[in-house]
């Protein structure tokens, strides 16, 4: 699914604004521009496929390196959420073909959300469409991921998520896929699953804006 452009009243209302609030491309540092048309070609969706460790198919629409990085990194940690419409259109470019399944974001913390003022997952998750579902919680602060490797990811994760129930409940049996916006060893949403598995919620996949590199056939 190709991802939605801008249309041209929403391109002149944003290079408008860029006059009193300068803005740069998320992507290059074009200026006045919140993001170029070469950088937003780079965030069409490209889906690749991998298998986690536990079985968990993911789809991916764009690979985390150069532009889609840099967009995604700005529309994280620097606020700017104006970027979760086309970040969104690639996500949905990612969905599994045929699977009817609700969107479960994985949850934000609570320093994450202090921090931010919102859920960048969820966001474009709604961006997307779609209307996500919030089952899972985290019930106990984690260290920054970013530092650790494969086995610590794991273990730093372990446990931290748990389902509410009553809101799987309302699912009456329908299954579920798992939204998020990068993967890298694949810790976070092995957790999600674990703890959707134990609630008795299926997992019939899951999604993300973004997966890293792969170094080697040994790294996730």
């Amino acid at each position: 699914m190709e991802t939605r452009t801008p249309s041209p009243l929403r391109r002149a209302v944003t290079e408008a604004l860029a006059v009193v609030f300068p803005v740069c491309c998320a992507g290059c540092d074009l200026p006045d521009l919140d993001l170029c048309d070469p950088c937003s070609a780079a965030l069409r969706p490209e889906p690749r496929s991998r298998r986690l460790e536990g079985g968990l198919d993911v789809r991916s629409a764009l690979v985390f390196d150069g532009v889609p990085a840099r967009v995604i990194r700005a529309f994280k940690e620097d606020g700017r959420t104006s970027l979760a419409a086309q970040l969104g259109g690639a996500l949905r470019g990612a969905w599994p073909p045929g699977t009817e399944a609700v969107p479960v974001p994985v949850p934000t913390t609570r320093s994450s959300m202090r921090r931010r003022g919102y859920s960048p997952v969820a966001l474009a998750c709604r961006r997307a469409g779609w209307h996500p579902c919030g089952l899972l919680r985290v019930t106990r602060s984690t260290a920054d991921q970013r530092a650790l490797g494969r086995d610590e990811r794991a273990a730093n994760l372990a446990g931290v998520m748990t389902v509410d129930r009553r809101a799987a409940a309302r699912l009456a049996g329908r299954s579920v896929v798992l939204v998020d916006d990068v993967v890298t060893t694949g810790a976070t949403l092995s957790e999600a699953a674990r703890a959707l598995f134990e609630a008795g919620v299926h997992v019939a996949g899951a999604v993300t804006i973004a997966s890293t590199p792969r170094r080697s056939a040994s790294r996730g």
